[in-house]
């Protein structure tokens, strides 16, 4: 009896090994799938029962993934299979923010309008697409309720971070939405100092057209 009861419990435990090996390749299939918009095995690992919601190690989920790449099509079908479209990775990241930093704009516009956070504390959307000058996402998300101001968790403002960067039309942009071109740091720091340091010299005019002192 006793060498029964043992020859099953070790049946039992290969055969969750074998599953727990499967799943884990199962899942590795799915994060290839996404980073190389290949939506016919999305769906088909979807339909297998593996959770949209999955992360990496780096805690990156597979909407963040897809919203990093670009691939609209994916993006989509996670949506549709409820992935949290605020998740965060390990470092505090949402998809709409990682869409904005990359330029994807068709990204951005999915995840807004299924509900996607545009002015979380700290780091936002608007802030990593002015860091890059993605002019195109910044007036997306300023139409679409960023605050024009919002700092960073430096206290930077979008303006200041563009400038600093040297995104002429970024910047133009920003102001357009009027941007304070007074803001300033607690070091009094102003994105005019900043562009100057930089060498921008057609910010600095720019930005002195706008209002900013010395």
């Amino acid at each position: 009896m006793k060498s029964f009861v043992h020859w099953r419990f070790l049946v039992g435990f290969c055969l969750l090994a074998v599953a727990g090996h499967g799943f884990g390749q199962a899942l590795d299939d799915m994060f290839a799938a996404v980073k190389n918009n290949d939506l016919p095995t999305v769906e088909r690992l979807l339909q297998r029962g593996i959770d949209a919601n999955s992360s990496d190690v780096r805690g990156d989920t597979l909407l963040i993934l897809a919203a990093r790449e670009g691939h609209e099509a994916v993006l989509n079908r996670l949506l549709a299979a409820r992935a949290r479209v605020n998740a965060v990775n390990g470092v505090g990241e949402t998809a709409i923010m990682l869409a904005a930093f990359k330029g994807n704009l068709g990204a951005v516009k999915r995840l807004q309008a299924a509900g996607a956070e545009l002015n979380p504390s700290g780091w936002t959307p608007l802030l990593y697409a002015a860091y890059e000058g993605r002019t195109e996402v910044c007036r997306f998300l300023l139409s679409s309720g960023a605050q024009v101001d919002a700092p960073a968790p430096n206290g930077a403002s979008p303006l200041m971070i563009a400038a600093r960067q040297g995104h002429l039309e970024t910047v133009r942009a920003l102001l357009w939405e009027h941007a304070d071109p007074a803001y300033k740091l607690d070091t009094d720091a102003t994105a005019l100092q900043w562009a100057a340091k930089a060498g921008h010299k057609a910010i600095v005019e720019l930005l002195r057209q706008a209002g900013a002192k010395e």
